[in-house]
């Protein structure tokens, strides 16, 4: 039996605000994505089935589009109250079946990267903190469907094929009805905010990693997805997307200029990412200084592949300069 899809909007402790989530009402009866581990995000997610005559211990399959814990924190106790089949990136399977060592891996990736481009000790101190008191809103799961791009997943009686996008995460996952033109997208494209490419550990490395190049990753994803022929995006935050094209050129227009600032900055002085993001958003590159490092990194990146720029990490500090 096909089904519609109903958008679910679940309320979130983070400055994205609420989550959307998606109940395809056909078979097998799917969600997709869960909302954080809060009992206020799980109340209103019954709430929300409710209004469709649906209960968690219904469902039959539970699909995560990415590794992020406002979409999948409530995974655990879902998959446990509804025995449900549980769908994700196969890259992503051990991850989640060691969630609190992979999200600890990832908090020390990260204080290594701030303190290898700038960020003082002092703020890495505090902002790790604050990142393990905020683990417990995710949660980990057993995954008995790994994903793999270009397959098919029937949820709700619709024929979905599955397509990796990475960038805002290593994990993200959209899922796209031929038929009809939709396309499940997560985090990938979202509307009113353009998607962080988070600099994250890659999976299974060491705290010491490189550093992957998730800016650089995106933009080749949403240059795949600009290609396809698609009539609605469903984001994971806020309305959805009806011209994904004049979006993605947007976005693109924007990485554009943000380069050619950051390009500017650099022709005066070397800066390490820290300082270029002081000077481009202020006091709020000390308080999300690792979204902001992310961001700023991510156009460096394309700044190192035109061979404008210079990384000079011969020291405890990386800093970059114009060529």
């Amino acid at each position: 039996m096909t089904g519609a899809v109903h958008r679910l909007e679940i309320p979130t402790p983070f400055l994205v605000g609420r989550v959307n989530c998606y109940l395809l009402t056909g078979d097998p009866l799917t969600l997709v994505d869960t909302g954080p581990n809060s009992g206020t995000a799980l109340d209103t997610l019954e709430l929300s089935l409710a209004e469709h005559s649906v209960t968690i211990e219904d469902l039959e399959l539970v699909v995560l589009t990415h590794q992020h814990m406002d979409h999948g924190g409530l995974l655990e106790i879902i998959g446990r109250r509804s025995g449900a089949e549980i769908a994700a990136f196969a890259s992503l399977v051990p991850w989640l079946a060691r969630y609190t060592a992979s999200a600890t891996a990832d908090d020390n990736f990260a204080q290594a990267q701030m303190r290898r481009h700038g960020v003082p000790d002092e703020i890495v101190t505090v902002l790790g903190l604050v990142a393990t008191a905020y683990r417990g809103y995710g949660s980990g799961s057993d995954v008995t469907r790994p994903l793999a791009h270009g397959e098919a997943l029937i949820m709700g009686g619709r024929r979905f094929t599955v397509l990796h996008r990475p960038g805002h995460s290593p994990s993200d996952l959209v899922f796209f009805e031929e038929q009809t033109g939709l396309l499940i997208g997560g985090d990938h494209l979202i509307g009113h905010i353009s998607s962080n490419a988070i600099v994250t550990r890659p999976f299974g490395g060491p705290v010491d990693a490189p550093r992957p190049r998730p800016l650089m990753d995106y933009v080749a994803s949403l240059q795949a997805t600009r290609a396809m022929e698609i009539s609605e995006v469903l984001a994971g935050h806020g309305d959805p997307v009806t011209d994904h094209r004049a979006l993605i050129d947007e976005r693109m227009r924007l990485h554009e200029r943000r380069a050619a600032k950051i390009m500017g900055m650099l022709s005066s002085e070397p800066l390490t990412a820290h300082q270029l993001a002081g000077r481009i958003w202020g006091n709020v590159a000390v308080t999300q200084a690792y979204l902001t490092l992310s961001e700023v990194l991510g156009h460096i990146d394309l700044l190192l592949a035109r061979d404008r720029v210079v990384e000079d990490d011969d020291g405890p500090v990386t800093r970059f300069k114009a060529r």
